[in-house]
Parts: structure tokens; C-alpha cells; sequence
């Protein structure tokens, strides 16, 4: 079996012995990984109970990926666009806004969760709660902010799936570079620049946020 670490991709080998060990503590935990011990697929009820351990997972191509804890900035700027972007989706009912730890679920069955997710109303049609499960299909709007062990390959896929599953539009903020990537297709569309704002375009109509609100100086 195999289990990666999302910061840095490197497959750690989990012998039968280090499993048990890993989960003696919670004899559900161990039914729940044994699946892809012995090459089965997991079930969404089984992934869901997966997060009773205390991690985070991403579920891709048959592996479980353990996403790592972000940092203060990391936190920071997820939480200062989520305060903005759901703060104005309310205000004028566009749909959704979803934080990291929801997971999205793929054609293939792989369970992906961006930093941050909008989901338009149109896509929410007829219910009158939102589902308690996974989401099925990609947020019409992924954000991903970069962190220092985030691969390219790995947030390539990651926009690639996203795509393939009905994302219409994508930002991928850079914290060191204080800029952000535009993608409306897999490959980048736009670089926006301090001095540049984040538009949400056909898919979030008239949000308009100037990046100087993200990257702004400590000034207390």
C-alpha cells in the first residue's frame, strides 16, 4: 500500500506491520485503509470516515493523499478571499462558497479539494439543503494558493481534472511572487500583478477584488 504526503509527493511504503501500528488506535480507520491494501477501490462512505482520524485526505488514482497543514500565509489568504468572495455570493445568491476540506468527486473517482470552491446556484438546483456527501464534479470556480512544497506537476493535474469535471475558471495565487495565475482551460490564461484585481468573470458576475487586499502589509 501506499500513502502520499501532498507536500512533497514522495511515496511512503507502508508495510502490513507500520499499518496495524498506524491504526491499532481505531480498529474503523484500519477497515477503512485495508481496501487499497489488497487494490480495492474506496467507497465514498468509506473515504468520508477516512477524515475521523484527524487528516486531511485527497483520494487520486487509487492513493490516499495526505494534504499537509498549511502554514500562517497559506491560512491567511484563503481566509481573507473566502471572507470576500462569500461575503459577496450571499449578498447577490450566486450559490455556494466551500473551504478546503470538502471534497469534490471526479469522473474517475478521485476526491480533490482546492483551497477554496464556489459552486454556482444553477448547479444546485431542486435542493433544499446541500448534500451532506461528496460534491459530484469539480467547483464552477477552484482556487489553489501555492505552497513551498507544492510540485508543478502536481497542480497541473490538479486544474487538469478540475476542467474535466466542470470548472469554468481557476486562480492559482503565488504568495512569494505576489501574483496570481488566470486559468479558464488547463494551461494559464492571465497573470494579474499587485497592481492588477481578481474578476469573476461570466462565472461570478461583477466580483471584483484588487489584489493589494490580498498581499497588503502587516500595519497594526
Amino acid at each position: 500500500m501506499y500513502l502520499y504526503h501532498k507536500s512533497n509527493i514522495i511515496p511512503i511504503i507502508v508495510s502490513s506491520v507500520e499499518l496495524n501500528l498506524m491504526t491499532q488506535t481505531t480498529i474503523t480507520n484500519l477497515e477503512l485503509i485495508q481496501p487499497l491494501a489488497n487494490h480495492q477501490t474506496l467507497t465514498d462512505e468509506q473515504f468520508m470516515l477516512l477524515r475521523e482520524d484527524d487528516n486531511l485526505y485527497e483520494y487520486v488514482d487509487g492513493e490516499l493523499i495526505i494534504v499537509a497543514n498549511s502554514g500562517v500565509e497559506h491560512g491567511y489568504l484563503a481566509l481573507t478571499l473566502g471572507y470576500f468572495l462569500t461575503g459577496f455570493v450571499r449578498d447577490y445568491k450566486l450559490g455556494i462558497t466551500c473551504d478546503s476540506s470538502t471534497a469534490f468527486k471526479m469522473k474517475t473517482g478521485n476526491k480533490r479539494s482546492p483551497d477554496l470552491a464556489f459552486i454556482s446556484k444553477e448547479r444546485l438546483q431542486g435542493l433544499k439543503r446541500l448534500p451532506k456527501g461528496f460534491f459530484d464534479g469539480a467547483p464552477d470556480l477552484a482556487v489553489e494558493i501555492i505552497s513551498p512544497n507544492n510540485t508543478f506537476e502536481e497542480i497541473h493535474n490538479k486544474l487538469v481534472e478540475y476542467f474535466e469535471n466542470g470548472t469554468r475558471l481557476a486562480w492559482v495565487i503565488l504568495p512569494d511572487e505576489e501574483c496570481v495565475l488566470i486559468y479558464r482551460k488547463p494551461k494559464p490564461s492571465q497573470l494579474l500583478q499587485l497592481e492588477d484585481s481578481l474578476n469573476g468573470e461570466d462565472v461570478i458576475p461583477h466580483f471584483n477584488l484588487p489584489l493589494i487586499e490580498l498581499f497588503q502589509e502587516l500595519s497594526f
